[in-house]
Formats: C-alpha cells, sequence, structure tokens
C-alpha cells in the first residue's frame, strides 16, 4: 500500500499473515459502503496511476488510510480490516474468516468503531428520527447484523465520528449503549459470560438487525455461541436452523425454545425459530433452577386452592424459564425437552397472575 498509509518508507511491510495468539493487534467495525477488496489491496503498488486514483476516491480507501493513522498513534504496528483482509474469491478462507471472526475481535488490543453518519463532537444520547432515519433513530452501525459480536467480543471498543474524532468508549458510553441495543451493561462492561445470560437473551439483542444477505442472519451470531459451522451462501432461511441445531449440540439451555412470533405463546408447526425476530421479546429471559420452578408451582397451586396431579418424575428434562421484569407468580413459562436427536413439547403449561392454562394437545 501507499507510503502515506504508515507514513513510513516504501519499504516497510504493510500487509502480511499474523498469529493473533502473539501478534498484538487492533481492528476496524465501520459499515460497509464503497471499500477497497484484498485483491486490490494487494495489487495496488503494480496498478497504474489512473487505477489509484480511482480507489483513492473510495471512502474505504480513507477508512484505511485514518484506522492505520489511528493504529499508529495508539502504540500498534497491525490493524485488522474485514473488507481488505479477508479473500473473498476463496471460499475456505471466507468459512474461516466467518468461524474466526468472534475470536479476532475478542483478541484485538482495541476495536475502533467508525460511525460515517454521526457528524458531532458527541456520541449521540438520544434517538433522533430525523438524523438518523435508517435505523430506528439511532446511528445505523447499530442496525447490522455483524456488529452485534463487534460491539460484545472486544474488551476495549473505541467509537469515532465521520471525521474520525473519538466520541467514547464501551466502558464510558455503557448506559447509552443499554438503551441501544437491550445488551445488558454487565455484558458491555464484562464480556459474554454464558452462565449470566441465556441463549434467547442472544436471540433478542439480533432481533432487529440487519444483513445484506438472509443467511448472515445465522453467520454472524456462530461466535456469540461459541459454534462453527460450514458456510453455505445460497441456503438462505436454512442458515439459521443449522445454527439453532449446532446451539442445541453444544448448549444444555433451553432457552433457544422460549421464541414467540405473534407476542404470546402457542404451536405455529416448527419447534425452530424462523428467524432472530422471533425472539425479539426474549431480552429479559432468563433460566430458573428446577427445584425453584417446583417450589413455586406447589406455591401456587395452594394458594389457588388447585388440585395437583402426581406426573411422571421428568424434572431434569424441564427448560423453566421466567423474565426479570416481573415477580415470579406473575410470569412462568416451562418446556419439556426430550433428547432423542431433538423432540419437544413445546409448552407444557403457562402461568401467569390470574391462571394455570395447560394448552391442548
Amino acid at each position: 500500500m501507499e507510503k502515506g498509509i504508515q507514513g513510513v518508507g516504501s519499504r516497510t511491510q504493510v500487509f502480511r499473515e499474523l498469529d493473533d495468539r502473539s501478534e498484538k493487534y487492533v481492528i476496524l467495525s465501520h459499515r460497509w459502503g464503497e471499500e477497497v477488496n484484498y485483491d486490490e489491496m494487494t495489487r495496488f503498488m503494480e496498478m497504474g496511476e489512473r487505477c489509484k486514483n480511482e480507489v483513492r476516491q473510495r471512502v474505504g480507501y480513507e477508512k484505511i488510510i485514518k484506522s492505520c493513522k489511528q493504529a499508529l498513534q495508539d502504540g500498534y504496528r497491525w490493524i485488522w480490516i474485514d473488507t481488505c483482509c479477508i479473500d473473498k474469491r476463496s471460499s475456505s478462507e471466507l468459512s474461516e474468516a466467518i468461524n474466526s471472526m468472534f475470536r479476532w475481535y475478542r483478541k484485538s488490543q482495541k476495536c475502533y468503531v467508525y460511525l460515517n453518519d454521526v457528524g458531532g463532537a458527541f456520541f449521540p444520547n438520544e434517538r433522533d428520527l430525523s438524523k438518523f432515519t435508517k435505523a430506528n433513530g439511532w446511528p445505523e452501525w447499530f442496525s447490522r447484523g455483524w456488529t452485534l459480536q463487534e460491539l460484545i467480543a472486544p474488551k476495549q471498543v473505541e467509537f469515532f465520528n465521520k471525521d474520525w474524532v473519538f466520541i467514547g468508549s464501551k466502558q464510558d458510553l455503557a448506559d447509552t449503549l443499554e438503551k441501544i441495543t437491550r445488551i445488558p451493561i454487565d455484558v458491555l462492561k464484562d464480556g459474554l459470560i454464558p452462565r449470566r445470560v441465556c441463549v434467547a437473551g442472544i436471540m433478542s439483542w439480533a432481533a432487529d438487525r440487519k444483513t445484506m444477505r438472509v443467511e448472515d442472519r445465522a453467520y454472524s451470531l456462530l461466535g456469540l455461541f461459541g459454534v462453527n459451522m460450514p458456510i453455505l451462501y445460497g441456503e438462505g432461511a436454512k442458515a439459521f436452523h443449522r445454527l439453532q441445531l449446532e446451539i442445541i449440540r453444544a448448549s444444555g439451555d433451553q432457552s433457544i425454545f422460549a421464541w414467540n412470533p405473534k407476542g404470546q405463546f402457542g404451536w405455529v408447526g416448527s419447534v425452530l425459530a424462523g428467524d432472530p425476530g422471533y425472539f425479539r421479546g426474549c431480552h429479559d429471559i432468563e433460566k430458573v433452577e428446577s427445584d425453584e420452578l417446583v417450589d413455586e408451582l406447589m406455591k401456587y397451586t395452594r394458594r389457588n386452592r388447585l388440585g395437583i396431579a402426581r406426573m411422571p418424575d421428568f424434572g431434569s428434562n424441564l427448560a423453566c424459564l421466567r423474565s426479570r421484569g416481573l415477580a415470579f407468580r406473575q410470569q412462568l413459562s416451562v418446556f419439556l425437552v426430550t433428547n432423542s436427536d431433538i423432540g419437544l413439547s413445546r409448552l407444557l403449561w403457562k402461568l401467569d397472575h390470574h391462571r394455570l392454562e395447560i394448552p391442548r394437545a
């Protein structure tokens, strides 16, 4: 790449493979536009002046220049940028990159978030539908599927406006970021700790995010759930079904079955959700231990003078969930899961403050 990118001699190496386990590096997160790809990056010095000038006019070129300068200013020699560091012509390299993306962001020393639609010197702390028309009143970066893991995975995240002026860090902006994303502050500050967050909760953060390709709604979530799977562009919505199956195989977290596309529990034909939007209302769901469930049910039945039926001992297979925003007696949903490959009776009963409701078979 050009001498101006790093401000050093033309013989200095500016592009090479690194071992993310031993080298320190920073990483860029951004909304894609007119970018510089891997092929153009590697051939840039061989291009004629006319082709070079065409590349220089792209917004993606300026992002490379400015992010490299910021990295040098912060004392880092290397930066990883998805648009020009992945050879998308190679399906194997693309698959490896997508399955490794969360780890690469997590292991980075810093993540620079470039907000191309923020012009002021301060991070926006209130929704502004007149300014941010494409993303429900917030910067567009927050509406994209891939940027979810790019916000959560790195320990340090720094936000820059369209002029590359620093406007805040993830730690300092945690309250506002929680308001925008519905991601709990402890996750924003401490990272993704599985025992604190259930699958349904993570899915809910992605419910309203968009991707250019439908498959990426699933692929962009792989690292958040700690699973890997082959990348098969062209499979469409099947990608999200495959993702759920991988999560089920890898995790005992049965909240994955707590999705609800219509705002109320009910059978809709498949045990698997159609897309992350089905989890939109699950952001406050948490797991409940079986002993606590049984204790609450016994209290409820005695309080309401209900009969208690003797049932087989399936307590170890119960997926017991509740909402953090409601008292236990106000909302409780219970699922029975069997493990012959994947079997499920989706809703055994729903308990609310009026009645114990057992759905018809």
